[in-house]
């Protein structure tokens, strides 16, 4: 039995001694009943959790570029809103979330890490590759192998993190993963904007599209991939993965994933239809330029969602040891303050009071994710979480980024003959209407909570 330390010192030591463990423990087998698993130090478990979360942190990058380029990538390529409602949103999620199924179902039967390593490659070339684009189609056609990639990225990333994390510690740690999100978020828009504004939109893309490819270098020969059940100790040498249709079985036939999958889908079809268009809106609008509107949406996607990405799981790790239920009625109370936030956002006129007020919906909209992994992984087995956080972002990702920012660019385009530069203002402004919609679902996915838990695997 092997105790794996890491000097966070000296990099190049932490390289070569698990390079050398690499073939050892890739194909580790899992302990029987009654024995000890391997042992992995409390500082291994968090610096892969670091890395897992820079990777999702690329994935963002990569996923929202195209929102802070797309007013430059509108006017060089002659594109319509609904066009762009399609690049950004549909198009991808499509291959995605279809994708994401199957690859999950990979993961949850072989190596996870080296699945993570090659979807990383994979969307960081196609995002270099979108700065090549010279139509709607072939920018079309890079988005969708963007969306093939990252199919690979988040249900593997969330099993390895609850085989290293206890139940009682998993939705922090599924919230801090989840943090990239936003980081990658500031990041895209920071870089982006500027790189824009001073070099142009193609140059933006191969920018941040490379780096991705380097660290999953780095990713493959420094993380380990663990036993199954290894948070547990219920590591079982012949324990073979679920059927899709049995995973399914399970998930369907649990009012709580049904409601709860619900509620992250209406939550993100808001966050995604309103978070997609925002760029524009305040260039429209509020004559910010792109430059200005990429340190300024950064800063506050990045601090406010980051925020409440964190708070959201970790508070319902506080208050959830007193009633589980709390891992959605935290959600659902977040959801109802941001409305009339995001109503001041869309009609004040004062610039400066808008950007503040966008802050707090942006940080309590954040607050769903942590607390309804940690829930979809309580409901299922050891070899079904990959599979399970897969369904869960099918349902989240299909509605919400797949006919969010849709929905807002067609109706934004309706609305236009009528309203003009105002078509925008309230194709954003019905999105608050789902805000209400997802709320009820996390009060329903409560109710049932506790039973669904217990009859667990």
């Amino acid at each position: 039995m092997e105790n794996i330390e890491v000097n966070l010192t000296n990099p190049s030591a932490n390289l070569l001694t698990l390079f050398k463990l690499n073939h050892k423990q890739d194909d580790m087998k899992p302990t029987l009943p009654g024995q000890d698993p391997p042992l992995y130090s409390k500082r291994y478990r968090n610096y892969v959790l670091l890395i897992l979360t820079g990777v999702y942190t690329f994935n963002f990058i990569d996923r929202q570029i195209l929102v802070i380029l797309q007013e430059s990538v509108k006017r060089d390529l002659g594109l319509t809103d609904t066009q762009l409602g399609l690049l950004t949103g549909f198009a991808f999620a499509i291959f995605y979330v279809t994708l994401g199924l199957p690859i999950a179902r990979l993961a949850d039967k072989s190596n996870r890490r080296n699945i993570i390593a090659i979807a990383l490659t994979v969307w960081s070339a196609m995002t270099a590759m979108a700065g090549l684009a010279q139509n709607f189609f072939q920018l079309l056609l890079a988005r969708i192998g963007v969306g093939i990639g990252e199919a690979g990225g988040s249900p593997p990333a969330h099993s390895i993190i609850s085989d290293y994390f206890p139940k009682e510690k998993r939705a922090t740690a599924l919230s801090i993963y989840s943090i990239g999100i936003y980081i990658g978020i500031l990041l895209g828009y920071l870089a982006g904007g500027w790189i824009d504004e001073f070099f142009g939109w193609r140059i933006a893309f191969f920018v941040l599209g490379v780096p991705g490819i380097l660290y999953a270098v780095i990713l493959y020969f420094t993380v380990k991939e663990p036993p199954r059940g290894y948070a547990e100790k219920m590591v079982s040498a012949d324990e073979k993965a679920p059927t899709m249709k049995e995973v399914l079985q399970i998930l369907l036939t649990r009012r709580t994933f049904i409601f709860l999958a619900l509620g992250c889908g209406l939550n993100a079809f808001t966050t995604y239809g309103a978070g997609n268009w925002m760029p524009s809106f305040l260039a429209r609008t509020h004559e910010m330029s792109s430059g200005q509107i990429g340190s300024v949406l950064g800063l506050i996607a990045g601090i406010a969602g980051m925020t409440g990405t964190f708070l959201g799981g970790y508070l319902t790790d506080i208050i959830g040891k007193r009633d589980r239920r709390w891992y959605m009625w935290l959600p659902a109370l977040a959801i109802l303050v941001a409305i009339p936030l995001r109503i001041g956002v869309y009609f004040l006129d004062h610039t400066t009071v808008v950007l503040i007020l966008l802050f707090f919906p942006t940080l309590l909209l954040a607050m769903y994710l942590g607390p309804a992994l940690a829930m979809t992984h309580g409901l299922v087995g050891l070899r079904m979480r990959a599979f399970g956080s897969a369904v869960l972002f099918f349902v989240l990702n299909l509605v919400g980024l797949g006919f969010g920012p849709l929905f807002v660019g067609a109706l934004s385009d309706y609305l236009m003959p009528s309203l003009g530069q105002e078509s925008l203002r309230w194709a954003l402004a019905t999105t608050i209407i789902i805000n209400v919609l997802a709320a009820g679902c996390f009060l329903l996915a409560a109710k049932t909570l506790e039973k669904d838990l217990d009859r667990a695997p």
